[in-house]
């Protein structure tokens, strides 16, 4: 029986605004020039993204931000991988996941610090789900305009938070992150 090796990353965890996405990835082949999505460019991460989809079994997870100030950022962050395992196609035997919390989960899962640097399926899936959420937060900005989604994709730069001084919070600001005031 062949391994099946799924690798989880997740995206949006330090982010102020928007839901937490995880991706889950069993690759098919072997694919060239994946890395961490924060050392791409994204040129390279959309190139690779294509490449991902077309030899990849693969599914996404979220966690929204009402759930994400409900039950914390971490567990949300969890569940999202939980619900990006579950989405998958086919159902692998290894999970993979990157850093040192696993969701819980019936199926074997080892957690690999960098692993987004050292696993090609973690790499891959940390490549998805950020393209898929910088993507979301992109149409965010356009019915948010005051905030600047479109350039900071959510997370806590000057900018960012003098929007947020300035215009208030929006919808999909998490309550739950105390570094505004």
């Amino acid at each position: 029986m062949t391994e099946l090796i799924a690798g989880v990353d997740e995206v949006g965890r330090g982010s102020l605004a928007g839901p937490v996405i995880a991706a889950a990835v069993i690759l098919k082949n072997k694919i060239e020039g994946l890395d961490d999505s924060k050392k791409l460019s994204k040129t390279k991460r959309e190139q690779l993204n294509q490449k991902i989809i077309e030899n990849s079994f693969f599914a996404y997870g979220s966690a929204s931000v009402e759930e994400i100030d409900d039950i914390n950022i971490l567990q949300a962050s969890l569940l999202a991988m939980k619900r990006a395992i579950l989405n998958l196609p086919i159902r692998p035997n290894k999970v993979l996941v990157d850093g040192t919390h696993k969701p819980e989960i019936d199926i074997l899962v080892e957690t690999i610090i960098g692993g987004d640097s050292l696993i090609a399926e973690i790499s891959a899936a940390s490549i998805i789900a950020k393209v898929y959420r910088d993507d979301l937060m992109m149409k965010q900005d356009v019915i948010y305009p005051n905030y600047g989604f479109g350039q900071h994709k959510g997370y806590g730069t000057q900018v960012h938070i003098e929007n947020i001084r300035t215009h208030g919070s929006c919808l999909i600001h998490r309550k739950s992150f105390k570094g505004t005031s």
